[in-house]
């Protein structure tokens, strides 16, 4: 099964490369000494697997100006590996089926333990990342040893055993009604065009025919798929279960 490390790896590599400037390549590699003024970040993982998962940034990394010139590069790098670790969250849940969430993400020391290094490489110059993974499934709860009892009389009185059910905090979510909505396309248009909007007009969307549509909850797209008649109605057959993809902001899982 796919973990939560291997899961931000991947889309770390993706996010990095279109939101950074000069799409440096992130390359997993051995260890090695950080310079001075190295930073971490810790981001809080909590459901279906839980625990710490924390980034270090080599001091040097924040010298070159990858998040854009004239900006605060350590603040432009929290809010990246923030946004990374919350795609991590999605794709973890398209790719396991476990529920997962960043609860707290913030500034903390540098960590001496390390689970995976990273070269971030951009032309000839290079900087480490290094992680630390401590997400793991919760370990189940014990239970106290019972006594031991007569054969006939722990058959008569042993209760008939709980059938499996969802926690109570899920179980409460499942009867929710969203409002779901297919998007072929869109346009932007003045507001003159707008208002000379009439029958028998046509709207160009930015979309070709051909191109798989959006199944949008709320304002997040959950899923990609094909327009399919279903008894004579509309339907959507997904090819395509929502997952981060180059910039989260493009698309984002409703989780």
């Amino acid at each position: 099964m796919k973990s939560y490390l291997e899961c931000w790896s991947a889309v770390a590599a993706t996010l990095f490369s279109q939101a950074l400037v000069g799409e440096p390549e992130l390359i997993e590699s051995m260890p090695k000494p950080l310079g001075p003024g190295a930073v971490g970040f810790t981001a809080t993982i909590a459901g279906d697997v839980e625990g710490r998962f924390s980034v270090v940034l080599d001091g040097a990394i924040l010298e070159a100006t990858l998040v854009g010139e004239g900006q605060d590069q350590k603040a432009g790098w929290a809010e990246i590996l923030q946004e990374a670790a919350n795609a991590a969250a999605g794709d973890f849940l398209a790719k396991t089926g476990k529920k997962c969430s960043v609860q707290k993400f913030e500034p903390a020391p540098v960590e001496s333990k390390v689970s995976c290094a990273f070269q971030l490489k951009a032309g000839d110059r290079s900087w480490m990342i290094l992680v630390r993974d401590d997400v793991r499934a919760p370990k189940p709860a014990t239970q106290p040893a019972a006594q031991a009892a007569p054969p006939q009389a722990a058959a008569a009185s042993a209760p008939s055993a709980p059938s499996p059910s969802l926690s109570a905090g899920i179980e409460l979510l499942l009867d929710v009604e969203l409002e779901a909505a297919l998007r072929f396309g869109c346009k932007e248009l003045p507001l003159a065009e707008i208002l000379d909007l009439g029958p028998g007009d046509v709207v160009p969307l930015d979309r070709n025919v051909s191109d798989p549509v959006d199944l949008i909850v709320g304002d997040k797209i959950v899923a990609r798929g094909e327009v399919v008649l279903v008894n004579g109605n509309f339907g959507l057959r997904v090819t395509e279960v929502a997952s981060p993809r180059k910039r989260l902001e493009s698309i984002r899982c409703l989780f």
